[in-house]
């Protein structure tokens, strides 16, 4: 073995492992600890305070200066009490991480001429960051500096520990001096607003008069690798791009299907229970933690939130993921296919809508097909997802997402919906105008004949890991979105794509319902228009296969393969304007988004091929032209003793095949430099993305099969990178 990574692995050996941090307390005694919500809000100010923040949060009235002051200095005192030394706005610019500039509670006061902590209701509400040097897409010059972040009063503060240093940190979303959102979070805001208007409106005109409002809510599963952090550190390509961009297979991966739901390697449970416990104690409802179906990989799941708190939560528990693995030797991969051979990592989202009277819209009632409501509901999404099919796809885009999609290990690029069996019979008799009644929906037990072992209830539906979109009993599971993304935008497009559609219910039914014999029978007719009209957007088969793609493309379903094919199709008006009629995103948000896409899929492309062109020069090529010296003197020696050349046709063989690779690998990093340098000189915007997307990926995917095979050629002893077995499967 090398020696770099003998070194390592000595180093991972004789390192003691970390264990988990004891802890008798029970997690609900410390739960939310390092949080100041409502509860905390409560006890702290009067009940006129309290009453005057929950009417700005219901955006009744506007926050007065006086109650924020008094609000301000609660938190400041309950931040201070944890440690706290610092304060900031915490943001999510459009670079998909988060952001934060940190002030002190110091400050000097002229009356006692002394220093002391303070902190104002201005400092509460608004912080002013320099906006030029994040993503504006064009819309902002570098002289334009100005960028407000506004307190989002519905998300809760929290402290952040890291390193010793404690920071009070205030959801915000992100504004130029424009006024227009530099931010996902902004638009986010406005889709649950505009979906809770008409979803309320929408029950009440069938007769749900006592809700006043719908939330949006989702559950977030997180998917991510763990790597020793030796390990990490001595692939350059994994630090500067997140993934491996050379790696030769090995013998096993995850066939055997021993890894999903196996045994937890101790020293990953110990970072899983410091993990969880520092997710407590941010009030992160974290629920489940499995072993993932690729080696090294992992998930954890969360208990589902109102839409924008899961998502600040998702962004946050990525931070503390980061930070967790690093103290325990690990380093974590977030990005969406870091190991070529095995599978990526994506980032299920499951949605719901709740009423303000406690019932979830998308639950079935005791047989579905009883349930007019419910039905109603499901057509209306299903209409939305139709309609908006290219909006979704274009939200799940990004260079490390075309890796997974369409690549038989994740969704397909085609979105398409999964409803099961029953609810598929269902919607046909509806489609069909016969009795529901006749379709039967009874409870199956599942009987195993053993008495050790009791009956247990048969879901109604199997579950379709091939579907994009599925309906998962009384949700819909987006299962598109990619690992390392900010969930915003994609639950924006799907919130606004919803509210679209039940506008458009709406206007019907108060066509219908004068016409009608009874107000139930005019929902399940429009239902029934509605599931007509998006027929094509169901499927209950194999998503990953060629027929599904031929079928779906007599259906007139979009199949977009790529980031810039989805965002330039995207771009077009009819695609669109369902966001920017709705004000969701002002045209100029929308174009802003656009192009910070496409600049990010353009930049990362060129990261990746610079960091794989540096890659095959300073390491592989060395460690090539080592082996080839040490094949050429083997030959050599064996010609000293008098051999015949039959005898030397082995390392003759090895020595040509190696020279023949090493002139095959100087010829394709020549063409990916030719490819890369015509890229970075084309328009920006979709011109560049394509030729980053047509040219240079392929360039870098043909000059990775001969670095790959090189690394099969070299002995190991010459060969100085981490390879895939060591950092996958050394716990």
């Amino acid at each position: 073995m090398h020696s770099t990574r003998l070194e390592i692995l000595k180093l991972i050996h004789q390192s003691p492992a970390l264990k988990a941090e004891d802890s008798s307390k029970k997690v609900s005694d410390y739960y939310g600890e390092l949080t100041f919500g409502i509860q905390e809000l409560e006890a702290a100010v009067s009940s006129q305070v309290l009453n005057a923040y929950k009417a700005a949060l219901s955006g009744k009235e506007s926050m007065d200066m006086a109650n924020a002051q008094k609000i301000a200095d609660a938190v400041k005192d309950w931040a201070i009490a944890k440690g706290a030394t610092h304060f900031t706005h915490w943001f999510q610019p459009l670079t998909g991480l988060t952001a934060e500039k940190h002030d002190s509670f110091l400050s000097f006061d002229f009356k006692t001429l002394k220093y002391v902590e303070k902190f104002n209701a201005s400092q509460l509400i608004m912080s002013e960051p320099d906006a030029s040097s994040f993503p504006s897409g064009g819309t902002r010059s570098t002289f334009e500096a100005r960028g407000y972040t506004a307190w989002d009063l519905s998300s809760p503060m929290f402290i952040v520990e890291n390193a010793g240093a404690k920071i009070l940190c205030i959801p915000s979303v992100f504004v130029s001096y424009t006024g227009n959102a530099l931010d996902t979070k902004m638009s986010l805001l406005r889709s649950m607003n505009l979906l809770s208007k008409v979803a309320t409106e929408f029950l009440n005109l069938i007769g749900d008069k006592k809700v006043e409002s719908v939330t949006t809510t989702i559950g977030t599963e997180q998917e991510y690798f763990l790597v020793d952090r030796a390990y990490f550190k001595a692939r350059p390509d994994l630090i500067m791009t997140g993934r491996t961009l050379q790696g030769a297979g090995m013998p096993r991966g995850q066939q055997l299907e021993d890894h999903y739901f196996g045994s937890i390697p101790p020293r990953v449970q110990a970072f899983m229970a410091d993990f969880d416990k520092e997710l407590y104690r941010l009030g992160i409802p974290a629920k489940t933690r499995h072993n993932e179906v690729a080696p090294g990989q992992f998930e954890i799941a969360p208990i589902f939130e109102v839409a924008n708190i899961a998502s600040d939560h998702n962004m946050l528990l990525m931070e503390v993921l980061r930070r967790k693995a690093q103290d325990h030797g690990f380093e974590c991969l977030l990005h969406e296919k870091p190991f070529a051979g095995i599978n990526g990592s994506g980032k299920h989202n499951n949605w719901s809508m709740a009423t303000s009277t406690g019932e979830n819209l998308l639950e079935p009632g005791k047989t579905p097909h009883q349930n007019v409501r419910f039905l109603a509901v499901l057509s209306v999404v299903l209409k939305a997802v139709f309609n908006r099919q290219v909006a979704l796809r274009a939200s799940v885009a990004s260079h490390g997402n075309d890796h997974r999609l369409g690549a038989n290990e994740a969704p397909p690029a085609i979105i398409s919906v999964f409803v099961g069996d029953l609810l598929s019979k269902i919607l046909s008799s509806l489609e069909r105008g016969e009795d529901l009644s006749k379709t039967s929906a009874e409870q199956v037990m599942i009987t195993f004949g053993l008495n050790q072992l009791p009956s247990l209830p048969k879901d109604n539906t199997d579950r379709n890991r091939t579907s994009p979109f599925a309906f998962t009993g009384n949700k819909f599971e987006f299962r598109a979105v990619g690992s390392s993304q900010n969930v915003s935008l994609p639950i924006t497009i799907l919130n606004a794509a919803v509210a679209e559609s039940f506008q458009e219910f709406c206007v019907r039914l108060k066509t219908k319902s004068a016409q009608a014999v009874s107000n139930d029978s005019a929902v399940l007719e429009i239902a029934r228009e509605f599931i007509n009209e998006s027929k094509a957007i169901r499927f209950e088969g194999n998503g990953y296969s060629q027929e599904w793609k031929e079928e779906a493309k007599k259906r007139g379903l979009f199949e977009l393969l790529t980031t810039p094919s989805s965002l330039k199709t995207f771009g077009k008006e009819e695609h669109h304007t369902f966001l920017t009629k709705s004000e969701i995103l002002k045209d100029e948000e929308f174009q802003t988004i656009l192009h910070v896409q496409y600049e990010r899929y353009s930049k990362k492309i060129a990261i990746e091929a610079n960091s794989l062109i540096q890659l095959s020069k300073q390491f592989i090529l060395p460690a090539a032209f080592e082996a080839q010296k040490d094949y050429a003197s083997s030959v050599k020696a064996v010609e000293s003793l008098g051999e015949s050349p039959a005898s030397l046709s082995a390392q003759r063989t090895y020595l040509k095949n190696l020279t023949d690779l090493i002139d095959e690998c100087f010829a394709k990093i020549q063409t990916l430099k030719k490819d890369l340098g015509e890229a970075e000189k084309a328009e920006e915007g979709y011109t560049q993305a394509a030729i980053f997307a047509e040219k240079v990926v392929p360039s870098m995917g043909l000059l990775r099969q001969v670095l790959d095979q090189i690394e099969d050629r070299v002995s190991d002893n010459h060969w100085p990178l981490p390879k895939y077995q060591e950092m996958l499967f050394t716990r």
